[in-house]
């Protein structure tokens, strides 16, 4: 009996040493077009050269401002957009180029929570409905079987039994979220993409819904990719947290190094802009100048270069790779060679 339970513990560390995603030299570029002839003359570089890997079990916060292309990361991560270059291996599979059934086979595995839980629920359908369609498409089972799962798939997220015949405008956001978290756990997938899941929501709610997803990782052994642009959220969710910046990532380590020991100077900048709780405690702000640069005509080097107040002669000619400069820590810095 001990040989058994010790070996559930090892292959338990086992797996979560495995990694399930792994993203590399990924680029997605939209064609910028004009004239009577539909012409592209510019692409914009929404996601432009990232790499990182997920391992399972794992959360990996991606954070950055407005605009720095992460969502459309994690969009193309799921192949709901096209990339444009770069490899996307999930599971030990290159899932780049898959197309056709091929890819709604994988697709069971890979789910995504929408930053809006209105947009993203037909408001013609019944919540029971809603949550049940991905199961039909995938497996044949009786009405009755499936109206049993959906239940306790409502209940496992928190909602009543009788949300089961009512529609998505009878929901406050945060129960629209919930039904949202329900139907991207109905086929037990192995990864979530979770795109601002709160970010539409009100302070009071949001914690509600962050706790709800840290539990539901434990009983589901979910892998995330949890996309925000606040940096308390993802401190709360991320084991790991990579920062983006006008479509590359700047720096990728674990959640102490990135909040105590942030080695980018853009990443030094959010930090800084987290609020203090206590008033008695006074923070020093690091305010950047300038703008962020036009993703159609990024800056040659260093992408933050014009904005970065320790920039030299070099980060202007030439882009900085990311690299480890400490166990587990990777930056895209000049700084740290």
């Amino acid at each position: 009996m001990a040989t058994d339970v010790k070996d559930i513990i090892l292959n338990r560390d086992k797996s979560q040493n495995e990694t399930l995603l792994e993203v590399k030299n990924l680029k997605t570029y939209y064609p910028v077009k004009a004239g009577l002839l539909r012409r592209t003359i510019a692409e914009v570089k929404a996601v432009d050269n990232i790499s990182f890997e997920i391992k399972k079990g794992e959360t990996l916060g991606l954070v950055g401002e407005s605009g720095c292309g992460k969502s459309t990361a994690g969009r193309t991560i799921l192949r709901l957009l096209e990339p444009t270059n770069g490899k996307i291996i999930f599971d030990g599979k290159d899932i780049t180029n898959v197309t056709g059934v091929s890819l709604r086979k994988l697709r069971k595995d890979f789910q995504m929570v929408f930053q809006d839980p209105f947009a993203s629920l037909n408001p013609t359908m019944m919540v029971g409905h809603l949550v049940s369609e991905p199961i039909k498409n995938y497996f044949k089972k009786s009405e009755k079987e499936l109206e049993s799962e959906v239940l306790e798939l409502l209940k496992k997220v928190g909602l009543p039994e009788d949300a089961y015949y009512k529609y998505p405008h009878e929901f406050s956001g945060g129960q629209r979220q919930r039904v949202g978290i329900a139907r991207a756990l109905a086929l037990r997938p192995k990864l979530i993409i979770a795109d601002e899941p709160v970010s539409a929501l009100d302070v009071s709610v949001q914690s509600q819904v962050l706790n709800l997803l840290k539990e539901l990782q434990a009983d589901f052994n979910l892998t995330f990719l949890f996309i925000a642009h606040d940096l308390s959220v993802v401190k709360h969710m991320s084991d790991r947290i990579g920062v983006m910046y006008l479509g590359g990532l700047v720096e990728i380590a674990d959640k102490s190094s990135t909040y105590t020991e942030p080695l980018h100077p853009y990443t030094k900048a959010l930090i800084s802009a987290i609020p203090e709780p206590d008033p008695r405690k006074k923070k020093q702000r690091i305010i950047l100048k300038g703008d962020v640069p036009s993703p159609i005509n990024p800056p040659k080097g260093c992408s933050f270069h014009p904005r970065c107040p320790f920039a030299m002669e070099e980060c202007s000619k030439v882009k900085p790779e990311l690299k480890e400069v400490k166990s587990g820590h990777r930056v895209a810095c000049h700084l740290y060679k």
